[in-house]
C-alpha cells in the first residue's frame, strides 16, 4: 500500500503561524479599521488571489499588501509595508516544528508500506521545509502540487505507477487531502489540526456523503491501519 502524507498541519505545525500573523496584521492595521473587518477583508483578498498566487506564504504576503493598500485607500506607508513585508519573511523563515511523535508514527508505518509526501503551495518554500524537518529520508516521493483536486491526484499517482485502489491520503483538510482522493477510487484518512483555515472547511453534507474515518491524532495512524488496508 503506498501511503501519501499532506505536510502542513499533518506533519508540522503551519496555520497557527498564519493565525498569528494575521492577528499581528489586524493590529497594524487599527488606525484604518477594526480587527474583525481588516480580517475579514484579508480573507476576501486572499481568496480573490488564488488563481492568480496560489497558496503559500509569498501568496499570504501579497494579499496582506494588497489589502493593506485597499483597507488604508492607499494611505498606508512605507514603514507599516516594510513591516508587513517583515511578517512574510518570519513566516518563510519559520523552521518545521514538527508534530509530537511523527518521527516514531513515519518508522512504525513505513515498516509495512510505502510513504509519500503530498503538499500543496509554493515550491521553494516547500522543498526547503521538506529538506530542514529531517523527514526527508522517510518517503519514497515528495511531491508539491499548486492544486489538490481529482485530476491532479490522478496524474500524480499515474505519473509514479500508482493504482488509487493502492492508495490512503492522510491529511487535516477533507477538500484537499481525503475528499479528492475518494472521488478517484482511493482511500483518505482524515486527522484534524486544532485551527483550520477557512478555505479548508468542508460543509457537513460533504463531509457525510464521503464517509471518511477520522482520527483524533496522528499516533492512532499506526493501528488503525492494521485494522483497514
Amino acid at each position: 500500500m503506498i501511503i501519501g502524507f499532506d505536510a502542513d498541519d499533518t506533519l508540522w505545525h503551519n496555520e497557527d503561524g498564519f493565525q498569528a500573523t494575521t492577528r499581528t496584521f489586524e493590529g497594524l492595521l487599527r488606525s484604518w479599521a477594526d480587527p474583525d473587518e481588516v480580517g475579514a477583508r484579508l480573507f476576501t483578498i486572499e481568496k480573490r488571489n488564488l488563481n492568480r498566487y496560489g497558496y503559500g506564504v509569498k501568496a499570504f504576503t501579497l494579499s496582506m499588501i494588497e489589502a493593506a493598500i485597499d483597507i488604508s485607500d492607499g494611505n498606508i506607508d512605507t514603514a507599516h509595508l516594510q513591516m508587513i513585508i517583515e511578517l512574510g519573511h518570519h513566516l518563510l523563515d519559520r523552521p518545521a516544528e514538527l508534530i509530537d511523535g511523527v518521527v516514531d508514527i513515519l518508522e512504525e508505518v513505513g515498516r509495512n508500506h510505502t510513504l509519500m509526501i503530498i503538499t500543496k503551495g509554493d515550491l521553494y518554500h516547500q522543498l526547503a521545509r521538506i529538506d530542514s524537518s529531517g523527514l526527508k529520508d522517510y518517503f519514497w516521493r515528495t511531491e508539491v502540487v499548486a492544486y489538490k483536486d481529482p485530476a491532479t491526484y490522478r496524474e500524480l499517482l499515474g505519473r509514479h505507477g500508482v493504482l488509487p485502489r493502492d492508495f490512503v491520503m492522510i491529511g487535516n483538510s477533507l477538500p484537499s487531502d481525503v475528499f479528492p482522493v475518494i472521488e478517484i477510487g482511493g482511500r483518505g484518512i482524515h486527522v484534524p489540526y486544532h485551527v483550520t483555515w477557512a478555505m479548508e472547511h468542508a460543509d457537513t453534507d460533504a463531509a457525510n456523503s464521503h464517509n471518511a474515518p477520522t482520527l483524533d491524532s496522528l499516533a492512532e495512524l499506526p493501528a488503525f491501519l492494521a485494522d483497514w488496508v
